[in-house]
């Protein structure tokens, strides 16, 4: 995680991923160094912070979805409740307002190279498109992300695969790119 900006965005897939560390033996081998990496991700940002998310908490409400509010049993989860009992302590700067316009937002870049960028994910570009740093997003196993990841540097946002080789094997598979 060093050389990184201070500010990120996190998609769900980061903390989801990094729970996988519970049962090391079932990890596909593809994914054993990703697991890795989403698990120094998240324990980067439950220390040091720079987590940056929606004023509207449409993230912090994916996450709990998906994640346990415990906080355990996997690091992932502990991400979830640290989120969770630190959400009000984020500087107001990184608690970005985003408007829906439609199953999009006012803050989507308008690029035709994401016209069809899922519409689930949408939240993640367009704080990051509204936040004054444009923070990268952490991104993990959706390979989809890949595609796109030029037309996002197009207008400004940068996309951080913590398991670019995945993503990229992966998307040339499905895409035969």
């Amino acid at each position: 995680m060093n050389g990184l900006p201070k500010k990120y965005l996190v998609d769900t897939n980061v903390p989801k991923t990094a729970n996988l560390a519970l049962a090391p033996a079932t990890i596909p081998r593809e994914l054993t160094g990703c697991v890795l990496a989403c698990v120094e991700a998240v324990e980067h940002i439950m220390k040091k912070g720079g987590l940056v998310m929606d004023a509207g908490y449409e993230i912090f409400d994916e996450y709990r979805q998906q994640l346990s509010l415990k906080g355990q049993p996997g690091m992932g989860d502990q991400f979830m409740k640290w989120v969770h009992d630190n959400r009000w302590k984020f500087p107001e700067a990184d608690r970005v307002a985003i408007t829906k316009n439609g199953e999009s937002y006012h803050e989507f870049p308008d690029h035709e190279g994401l016209a069809r960028f899922d519409n689930s994910d949408r939240k993640f570009i367009a704080v990051s498109n509204a936040h004054p740093g444009k923070p990268p997003v952490l991104q993990a196993t959706d390979s989809k992300w890949w595609g796109w990841k030029g037309a996002l540097a197009e207008v400004g946002i940068t996309v951080h695969f913590l398991c670019p080789d995945y993503a990229r094997a992966k998307y040339a598979k499905k895409t035969g790119a």
